[in-house]
């Protein structure tokens, strides 16, 4: 009887000490998905107020996008994004089913961006598949590469 309350002291606890951390090794992805996510946003939401400090917060000093047909750097992405602003162009952008997949500390994210344009002739709802390459520096994800490709226009 003592060998099986050793061995099954033995189990118990090495299911009470690797149980815990199997859990928080879980979670862990998680809250990078959602960081991933987010550094998403903030691209958006520094390129809607036209903020180049937000956009060099997010982005490594590498950075690069393919959008509209061109390559564009940080800077150069946020010149052409000023420069529809300034024509009175007014985006929306969205972040909707997103798929992150991470690898250490390199992740990327495909979604869906349902948003729109609005012009002086009014506003036109579109879409862009899109997908972004992040990198973890200093525990923070910072996109490295950005992609979109605009779908046609529904008939």
């Amino acid at each position: 009887m003592t060998k099986y309350r050793i061995f099954f002291s033995a189990i118990v606890s090495f299911l009470i000490f690797t149980v815990p951390a199997s859990a928080a090794e879980q979670t862990a992805p998680a809250n990078d998905e959602i960081q991933v996510t987010d550094a998403i946003r903030s691209l958006f939401a520094a390129a809607t107020t036209d903020n180049l400090d937000k956009l060099h917060a997010v982005t490594t000093s590498d950075f690069y996008a393919f959008d509209g047909g061109g390559r564009f750097t940080r800077d150069g992405l946020m010149d052409l994004i000023k420069a529809a602003h300034a024509e009175g162009k007014v985006y929306v952008w969205t972040v909707n089913k997103p798929e992150v997949h991470i690898s250490g500390d390199i992740a990327w994210i495909t979604y869906l961006n349902q948003g729109s344009v609005t012009d002086v002739s009014g506003t036109k709802d579109m879409t862009w598949l899109e997908s972004a390459v992040l990198q973890k520096e200093k525990g923070v994800w910072h996109i490295r590469f950005f992609h979109s490709t605009r779908l046609p226009d529904k008939k």
